[in-house]
C-alpha cells in the first residue's frame, strides 16, 4: 500500500506533526478540523461559529485530496461542553442532511483553550 499525504492552504497548518490528510487502501483520513481559520486566527462566536469554520476546513481538506463531503463515511466530532450539541448539531445538520448522513461518534472531551469543536473524518476514495 502506498500511503499519499495532502494539504491546502486552504484550511489552518498543522500545528504539531501530523498531516492535513492521508490515504491508503482506498481511505482518506482528515485530520481534526477546529474553528480556526486558515490564517490561524480562532473564529469569533460560539460553538455554531466554530462548527462552521471546522466544516469549511474540512472541505477544503477533501477537496486538496480530490474528495468532496459526499465520500465522507465516518465522522469524530469533539465538544468540550455538552450544552454545545445542540448548537453543534444544528450546523452539522445543515452539511449532512438527512437521510443518509456519514457515521458520527460525538464526544465531550477537554480541547486546547479557546476550541469549543473539533471535527475528523473518513472518507471513501475510488
Amino acid at each position: 500500500m502506498t500511503r499519499e499525504v495532502y494539504s491546502t492552504s486552504d484550511a489552518p497548518a498543522p500545528v504539531a506533526s501530523y498531516s492535513q490528510a492521508c490515504a491508503g487502501g482506498g481511505v482518506l483520513a482528515v485530520a481534526g478540523q477546529v474553528g480556526v481559520d486558515p490564517g490561524g486566527a480562532l473564529v469569533d462566536g460560539g460553538v455554531a461559529e466554530q462548527c462552521e469554520q471546522a466544516m469549511r476546513n474540512l472541505e477544503a481538506v477533501l477537496g486538496a485530496a480530490g474528495a468532496s463531503l459526499a465520500d465522507v463515511i465516518r465522522m469524530d466530532c469533539y465538544l468540550t461542553s455538552f450544552d454545545d450539541f445542540a448548537a453543534f448539531n444544528e450546523v452539522y445538520a445543515r452539511w449532512f442532511p438527512a437521510p443518509d448522513p456519514p457515521a458520527r461518534a460525538t464526544v465531550v472531551v477537554g480541547l486546547p483553550p479557546g476550541l469549543l469543536v473539533e471535527i475528523t473524518a473518513l472518507a471513501a476514495r475510488g
